[in-house]
């Protein structure tokens, strides 16, 4: 049992470095985005040139909740996917 937690627990750090709110914060912010939340890495969503998978939930300009993945990589901008 504890060598499954120790598994889990580095699994789940591993996967918390696969994103990157600051570049996020920025992309989101620059389209209108407002009332962010960050739910952490989205496996499947990007592309495999992309490093970083950044989910997150916020509001649009229009004020509608929307739900989605901000893709980033190594000397490349950040794609908003929905």
């Amino acid at each position: 049992m504890k060598n499954k937690l120790i598994v889990v627990l580095f699994f789940a750090l591993v996967m918390n470095g696969c994103t990157n709110r600051t570049e996020a914060d920025i992309a989101l912010r620059s389209e209108g985005y407002s009332d962010i939340k960050y739910t952490g890495y989205n496996f499947f969503k990007c592309s495999q040139d992309d490093w970083y998978h950044t989910g997150f939930i916020a509001k649009n300009r229009n004020g509608m909740t929307v739900k989605g993945t901000v893709c980033s990589g190594f000397l490349k901008g950040a794609t908003i996917r929905y």
